[in-house]
């Protein structure tokens, strides 16, 4: 039964892309595509729901095991699936809120004209983000974490008649590859030294090693893990990917960037915990890393004219802020700020949408203005997630995000500093984006004045449960030793179990300093946007820091100058001079052979006693060279 159920599971999803993408809008016309989808995902949610009720219970681990995979001299491995506590808090808001995006999407996506297609690659982006999180060993995992790579592809170059659309699928494709050698390398490292790559066997043979040969493996493989996290996780230096992924439509932006994709690299590093806990150098450096990719992308943000560009830069700082938490050994406050930001971001990122939805597709934030009252519930749902990402109490977003700041506090003073800077920004360019959206005089076209409506209740229905969860999601890991998460997830990362809660006092002080660092924010844009009526101005007329934000510290120039242009020239060169010359010695002996047939045929002329004359000729040079050479 345990075994039909994880296929279920699994298989729901993939049963809802065949059937879409089989089937398609010729037999399945425009409504069912996505009816099929949601309920594809709502049934992988069901049965989630029935794990987690069955674990909270008994306590008990699934563990299913189809076949031995591979099975190579000493190593084997197994394709074989864990339901434990944390794949199962991973599975229950990737389904449900797949399940609310899918939804959200009938309502958004009904004109397409390749509804049944998007509707396809959605169920197999959740398929595979469910293998991701069941896997039990790194070859397993492999499988979920390429998949989703795929459909970020598919995804985001899904309006393929724009060429940059195609060219933003193509750099998270190719960007993703680079991280996803140094994941191999990792996977290669740990199965040479151990002769498994299963998580558990994984464990117990790191836990006893002692042998300083091994330990520096460790470090290596650790680092090239990090690299891979890094690259799904869009983190310094392989985030470029992220921001031009707003290429795709507005439920692919949620999905990739609430409850999926980018939460895979925070997924495999929290899996291999014991991994990083032997190797304090690497997870010291994923903390540094972290934190610098936090200021860096909320820096970039504040000048971002773009709504969903200024929500993407906000997924890669607060990304930066779950690999803080990782890197400082906090896996659990890491976990609590991927639930919380899974919310908001979502409802953040859907509310986007409906915003674009009524505008006719404009983004830029500088044409809009004035919308709360033409969009009462997204503008109420955008607010509450604005609140909770700012870190205001008591919103969701403040009991995570002052976790992770308790932590540093703790660890590294530096670190904390930055994270406070980092808050601050947030606070401040999110209620930039609220206010410039919603608030004061409408700055658009007339046509678009005239046509500015709420979206359609399949599109807010989604808004107004995300943003009751982003009010109400942080009750899950309450503050001074009430959070029912690390009692929770205890089994999984027993460090909690022996983590010395710091001193009340300290606990108050540095929530109340969170809050006024948001309030700061808060109160920033308010006067900047709200009391003098400030808008962001024209492209041409940025100048000095400003520009430098704006262009995103030109990093994507950089990039090129650095790596792309180098790879044409390169590429030119071999098509130029090397395929042309390889083209040439295969050209002149072709050459050869062609001048010197109409000669050689000759030879063929029907006369037997030529044949034999050629026969022993040959045949005496055959024994001239085996016996006389």
């Amino acid at each position: 039964m345990e075994t039909i159920l994880v296929l279920l599971l699994l298989l729901a999803s993939f049963a809802g892309f065949l059937i879409n993408l089989l089937a398609g809008k010729r037999f399945l016309g425009r409504t069912l595509p996505g009816i099929i989808a949601t309920t594809a995902v709502f049934a992988g949610f069901v049965v989630s729901l029935v794990f987690f009720i069955r674990i909270l219970s008994t306590g008990e681990v699934v563990h299913v095991n189809l076949f031995e995979w591979i099975a190579l001299e000493e190593f084997s491995t197994d394709l074989s699936f864990t339901l434990d506590r944390l794949s199962l808090v991973w599975l229950l808001f990737v389904t449900g809120i797949g399940t609310l995006i899918h939804i959200y999407s009938i309502g958004y996506m009904r004109d397409d004209r390749n509804i049944d297609r998007f509707f396809a690659y959605l169920n197999l982006f959740v398929f595979f983000m469910s293998v991701l999180v069941t896997g039990s060993n790194l070859l397993v995992m492999f499988i979920g974490w390429e998949g989703v790579g795929l459909c970020s592809y598919l995804l985001i170059g899904f309006w393929s008649r724009n060429q940059k659309f195609n060219d933003a699928s193509k750099k998270a494709f190719i960007m993703n590859r680079i991280g996803d050698l140094g994941f191999l390398a990792g996977i290669f490292t740990l199965a040479w030294l151990f002769k498994t790559v299963d998580f558990d066997t994984l464990k117990a043979a790191i836990a006893t090693t002692s042998n300083p040969e091994v330990s520096t493996l460790l470090g290596v493989a650790a680092f090239s893990l990090f690299i891979g996290a890094t690259g799904k996780s869009a983190q310094i230096p392989l985030y470029t990917w992220l921001p031009d992924a707003m290429a795709g439509p507005t439920p692919v932006s949620a999905l990739i960037h609430a409850a999926t994709m980018v939460t895979a690299g925070v997924f495999m590093v929290t899996r291999l915990n014991f991994l990083f806990d032997a190797t304090p150098d690497i997870r010291m450096l994923m903390a540094i890393v972290g934190a610098v990719t936090a200021l860096f992308a909320a820096s970039i943000a504040i000048a971002q004219t773009d709504i969903k560009k200024t929500l993407a830069y906000s997924t890669v700082s607060q990304l930066g802020l779950m690999f803080l938490a990782l890197g400082l050994g906090a896996y659990h406050v890491a976990v609590f700020h991927v639930i919380t930001h899974a919310f908001f971001k979502a409802c953040l990122f859907l509310g986007s949408g409906s915003v674009i939805h009524a505008m006719g597709g404009e983004q830029d934030m500088r044409r809009m203005g004035g919308l709360k009252n033409a969009m009462p519930v997204t503008y109420a749902t955008f607010a509450i997630s604005t609140l909770s990402i700012s870190g205001i109490p008591p919103f969701a977003g403040f009991f995570s995000k002052d976790e992770i700041m308790l932590t540093a506090f703790e660890h590294n003073r530096i670190l904390w500093v930055i994270a406070a800077l980092t808050s601050l920004l947030t606070a401040f360019y999110m209620f930039r984006v609220l206010y410039l959206a919603f608030f004061k005089e409408f700055r658009g076209a007339k046509e678009q004045k005239r046509h500015l409506h709420e979206s359609p209740k399949t599109m807010t229905l989604p808004l107004v449960v995300l943003a009751i969860l982003a009010l109400a999601g942080g009750a899950i890991s309450l503050p001074f030793g009430l959070g029912w998460l690390n009692g929770f997830l205890e089994p999984v990362l027993p460090k909690i179990a022996v983590a010395k809660h710091p001193p009340v006092g300290e606990q108050i002080a540095t929530m109340v300093i969170s809050t006024l660092i948001a309030l700061v924010g808060l109160g920033l844009a308010c006067y900047k946007y709200i009391r003098k009526r400030e808008t962001p101005v024209e492209d041409d007329k940025r100048k000095g820091f400003a520009k430098v934000l704006y262009n995103k510290y030109y990093i994507d120039e950089i990039y090129n100058a650095l790596f792309v242009k180098p790879l044409y020239a390169l590429a030119d060169f071999f098509d130029k001079y090397v395929e042309q010359g390889i083209k040439n010695i295969f050209k002149t002996g072709g050459g050869l052979v062609e001048s010197s047939s109409p000669y050689f045929k000759r030879l063929q002329n029907g006369s037997l006693g030529s044949y034999l004359f050629f026969f022993v000729l040959g045949f005496s040079a055959l024994i001239i060279c085996l016996f006389l050479v």
